[in-house]
C-alpha cells in the first residue's frame, strides 16, 4: 500500500469512473485498474463493485476511502509544513471565491498579492459556496472568500468587511427619485434574484421574508451582471451588493435602505489545521487594509 494507490481509489470514488480517475491521475486506465486490484488483493477486500455501466463503492470500501482521504491530507500537510519552513510566503496557494464576489475583488486583490508576495503562486477557483466549503474541508483549496456566517468547527473565518445591499432600479422607475428606501415600499414590486445555489439569493430571501417582499418567480439570473441588465431593461428591481456597484451605471439608480440595512459579511475562511497561518494573515491584511477592496 502506498500514497499513489490511495490517490487512485479516492479518484475512482469521487469520479465514479475508472476512466475519468485515470485521466485525473495522469495514468492509463489499465494501470490504475491493475494497481487498485492489487490493493484489494493485498487487503483481501473489495473496495469497488464493477460492471460495464457503474462503479459502486462497497461498505468496507467507503470506510477505506474515508481513511485514505485523511491519510492523503496528512501527507499533504507534511509536505506543506516542509515548504512553509523554507519560505512561508512561497509555493502554491489555492484561493476560492464565490461568483458574486470573485469578479469584483480578485482583479484588485491579485496585483496586490503579486507585489507583496512575489514568490507565491496563486491559483484561483470560482465556485458556489457549497462547493467551495467541500473543497476547503477536503483540502482541495487552501482558503476561500465566503459570505458568513460560517458554522463549522473545523474552519476559521476571519472577517474582512461588511458589504451593504442597495436597491437597484432603472433610472425611469417610480422609486428612482428617492434617496432612501423603506422595505414596505417594495410590496408588489417585481423583485429579481439569482438562481438556486447562490448564497446572495439566500441572503436576499432572508431580508425579503422579514420585510414581506415577494420574489418574481418567473425570472432568475445566474450572475449579478445579468441582473444588472434586467434592471436596465425594466424587467424588475433587485438587491445589489456595494462591491458590485459600478460608477458607469448611468441607467441604474442605487438607493440605500433604511436601518437596519441589509448586508452580507465577507470572510477569509481556512481550515483550523492549515499550517500556513502567516500567509493567511498576510492575505487578510491585504484585503482589510486596502481601501480599493
Amino acid at each position: 500500500m502506498n500514497l499513489r494507490d490511495l490517490k487512485y481509489i479516492v479518484a475512482v470514488a469521487e469520479t465514479k469512473s475508472f476512466v475519468k480517475a485515470a485521466e485525473q491521475c495522469f495514468v492509463s486506465q489499465p494501470t490504475l485498474s491493475m494497481q487498485i486490484k492489487k490493493l484489494e488483493n493485498s487487503l483481501n477486500i473489495k473496495i469497488f463493485e464493477r460492471n460495464n455501466k457503474h462503479v459502486l463503492v462497497t461498505e468496507i470500501g467507503k470506510q477505506v476511502i474515508e481513511t485514505a482521504k485523511r491519510i492523503l491530507q496528512d501527507a499533504e500537510h507534511i509536505s506543506i509544513l516542509a515548504k512553509h519552513e523554507q519560505d512561508p510566503f512561497a509555493g502554491d496557494f489555492t484561493l476560492g471565491a464565490f461568483p458574486t464576489i470573485a469578479p469584483y475583488i480578485l482583479p484588485k486583490l491579485i496585483p496586490l498579492i503579486k507585489k507583496k508576495l512575489p514568490n507565491l503562486r496563486l491559483i484561483l477557483v470560482e465556485e458556489k459556496t457549497d462547493i467551495l466549503l467541500h473543497k476547503l474541508k477536503t483540502g482541495l483549496i487552501d482558503a476561500a472568500l465566503l459570505a458568513g456566517p460560517i458554522h463549522d468547527e473545523s474552519l476559521i473565518a476571519e472577517k474582512l468587511f461588511d458589504d451593504e445591499f442597495k436597491l437597484a432600479v432603472a433610472t425611469h422607475h417610480p422609486l428612482a427619485e428617492q434617496t432612501i428606501i423603506n422595505p414596505d415600499e417594495l410590496t408588489n414590486q417585481p423583485l429579481l434574484l439569482l438562481d438556486e445555489g447562490h448564497c446572495l439569493r439566500d441572503q436576499a430571501l432572508q431580508f425579503c421574508q422579514l420585510s414581506g417582499i415577494d420574489e418574481e418567480q418567473n425570472v432568475r439570473a445566474t450572475s449579478l451582471e445579468t441582473l444588472r441588465q434586467m434592471v436596465i431593461a425594466d424587467t424588475g428591481i433587485t438587491f445589489m451588493p456595494t462591491i458590485a456597484i459600478q460608477n458607469n451605471d448611468d441607467n441604474i439608480r442605487y438607493i440605500p435602505f433604511e436601518e437596519p440595512k441589509p448586508k452580507r459579511t465577507i470572510y477569509l475562511v481556512s481550515r483550523q489545521t492549515n499550517p500556513r497561518t502567516e500567509l493567511i494573515k498576510q492575505l487578510k491584511n491585504l484585503c482589510v487594509n486596502n481601501n480599493q477592496l
